[in-house]
């Protein structure tokens, strides 16, 4: 396949649109995921901050739905559809900027390519979203500063002092973000240390601080809770865990693309070899923002399990690399360029998983439910990771036919509140459901299993004793509610089960119980 090295501005913009059209179908398409409808609490209850993260994602999930005025699953992940599309035009002009336009280019396929950029920060709502933004962002200012510095441009300034405006505002989206000031501070001290005399640099920091300051005012008003909950998901010591290590490398490449991961290492060691692809500046200022982040959660990977995307920021940046060397090696004839295979490969995988992916969960074509304990009613579908984001919108109107034959018969009341036990499910049945049909959802368990429901317990007047609830319980995620809900109320009587269906064939069972007389 071969493209004319003239048209390549026009490529880019067909790229955007065809991505942003593909996502915007997956956003109205697949239901929410567990992550997902939790952070639509932070939408319907706002804060400086929140116990998991800062308050970005819920305040664009505010924004962009025209503060719920809207609130299906597209209007929730509209700023994921946009923010991802401007994404790949930033990494396009980061492309051209440590290198030329075909390198731009190159790196904007691979991005797209990556399952990460694509689903995770261009579908689903997640604090990821904001956070590539206002990463790739602040890493084009501080590049172009650090380059306007070397060339005695008076107006790296402005750039240093943007930069620190976007660096703060990934903060502000995920405390991760910190790798950007850790990368820029690095560089610094080990190439560039006239910097430390630069006003600029100062000012930088000070932008971001300001930035913090919605964190700093909440968590002082809640403990520091929330430096104390990521302080345990992650630790300097402990046993050592091969496996969860094993489970990480796994992770990043099926999470970043396998091909893009492959050929990150490749460029990466031409590099270390001495092909200066990318001009020391760039290489080195891109290496540092990047290598630390993902060392620091390989380290963390050793002696517990962590989540492959949380890394993925960093691999992300280290796209320039691969782009940058396919560019240096990429001869022109007749102004044509033969566009490399392994870029087509990269594109062609994603196209593949995506099909296969959005056909599997609506259709269950392959059962994933391995062993007989899954095949059970009670556990029904529990190995069937697909079950997470489908099935939802089939369970409100059959509650409601079961919540309104109990009313009619006095078992229940109008009134009564729904229980959960963990953020999630609990924040699907609370949207899909609860929500919907305008019942209160609380959370009975400790914070660190309800998160965020501690505080909406109390914004909804909290659980009053000797009042009824309603309990759903799904058989892909079953919670036992004769362990978790016996000592908790006088008396637990199972009241239905609604069939979740796909293809005319059950996917999962939802079990309804009444919950009478709160301890």
């Amino acid at each position: 396949m071969k493209i004319q090295e003239n048209k390549i501005d026009k490529y880019i913009a067909w790229l955007l649109i065809i991505s942003a059209l593909v996502r915007g179908f997956l956003a109205a398409f697949i239901e929410f995921g567990n992550d997902e409808v939790y952070y639509w609490t932070y939408a319907m209850y706002p804060d400086w901050s929140h116990f998991d993260h800062p308050g970005m994602v819920g305040w664009l999930m505010q924004i962009f739905s025209l503060n719920l005025l809207f609130s299906s699953e597209f209007a929730l992940r509209l700023s994921s559809i946009i923010f991802m599309t401007v994404d790949t035009y930033i990494i396009y002009r980061l492309g051209c900027l440590v290198k030329n336009k075909l390198a731009g280019f190159y790196a904007a396929l691979f991005y797209t390519a990556s399952l990460y950029c694509f689903i995770i920060t261009g579908v689903f709502i997640m604090p990821d979203t904001p956070l590539m933004l206002f990463t790739l962002l602040a890493i084009y200012c501080f590049l172009l500063s650090f380059r306007a510095e070397r060339s005695g441009v008076e107006e790296s300034g402005k750039h240093y002092v943007l930069g620190g405006l976007f660096a703060g505002l990934a903060l502000l989206s995920k405390y991760s973000a910190g790798f950007i000031w850790i990368g820029v501070g690095l560089y610094i001290l080990l190439f560039d240390r006239k910097q430390l005399k630069n006003k600029y640099l100062y000012l930088s920091v000070l932008i971001s601080a300001v930035c913090l300051l919605p964190i700093l005012i909440w968590n002082m008003q809640n403990d520091f809770i929330s430096f104390t909950f990521h302080g345990d998901r992650v630790s300097l010591f402990g046993q050592l865990q091969p496996l969860d290590f094993l489970k990480e490398i796994l992770g990043e490449l099926g999470y970043n693309n396998p091909i893009n991961y492959i050929l990150i290492i490749i460029a990466l060691v031409a590099w270390w070899r001495g092909k200066k692809y990318l001009d020391e500046t760039s290489g080195r200022l891109l290496l540092l923002f990047a290598l630390p982040f993902i060392g620091l959660f390989w380290f963390f990977s050793l002696t517990r399990p962590i989540l492959p995307h949380w890394s993925a920021p960093a691999f992300s940046l280290l796209l320039l690399f691969p782009a940058s060397y396919f560019a240096e090696k990429q001869s022109v004839t007749d102004g044509k360029i033969k566009l490399p295979k392994p870029i087509i490969a990269t594109v062609s995988l994603l196209a593949i998983v995506l099909v296969f992916g959005a056909t599997e969960i609506k259709t269950g074509i392959i059962p994933l439910r391995f062993g007989e304990r899954a095949n059970s009613v009670r556990y029904y579908g529990e190995s069937d990771f697909t079950t997470t984001i489908y099935g939802w919108r089939q369970i409100k109107d059959d509650f409601q036919m079961i919540r309104e034959q109990k009313i009619a018969e006095g078992e229940m009341k109008e009134t009564d509140g729904m229980v959960g036990l963990q953020w999630f499910p609990m924040a699907n049945f609370d949207y899909y459901v609860a929500n919907p049909l305008n019942i209160n959802m609380y959370g009975l368990e400790s914070i660190d299993k309800i998160h965020k429901y501690a505080w909406i317990n109390e914004y909804r007047g909290g659980l009053q004793k000797g009042n009824d609830y309603w309990f759903l319980d799904e058989s892909s995620d079953y919670y036992a509610p004769e362990r978790y809900l016996d000592y908790r109320f006088n008396e637990i009587v199972p009241c239905d089960t609604i069939t979740v269906e796909r293809c005319g064939k059950p996917a999962k069972y939802v079990f309804v119980y009444m919950c009478k007389g709160l301890k």
